[in-house]
């Protein structure tokens, strides 16, 4: 269990980092970077999304995860890396249109 979060946790953060890094590349002009980065971002929140649906299938099927503030944690890093990735494809789009 406690593999799994991390790994969600993990994941969350590589795709934070990159979301990030493309705001900046965009704010650079550097356009094409920019897209490659949310690229990176969409795969590892891919990674991340596959970590949630093994602890929401385990739940699922009767083990019960034990809340926990890591838990806690995971879920929180990941569903606003979602929101970041999201307001950096417009911010990307807002710098590709000037």
């Amino acid at each position: 269990m406690e593999e799994i979060i991390m790994n969600l946790i993990m994941h969350s953060g590589e795709a934070r980092s990159y979301s990030m890094e493309a705001i900046q590349a965009a704010k650079e002009n550097n356009i094409e970077e920019a897209k490659s980065l949310i690229e990176k971002a969409d795969e590892e929140l891919g990674h991340a999304h596959n970590a949630q649906t093994s602890l929401i299938q385990a739940e699922a099927g009767g083990d019960k995860a034990e809340f926990s503030l890591l838990l806690c944690h995971a879920q929180d890093h990941f569903m606003t890396t979602m929101t970041l990735k999201d307001v950096a494809i417009e911010i990307i789009d807002i710098y590709t249109r000037l």
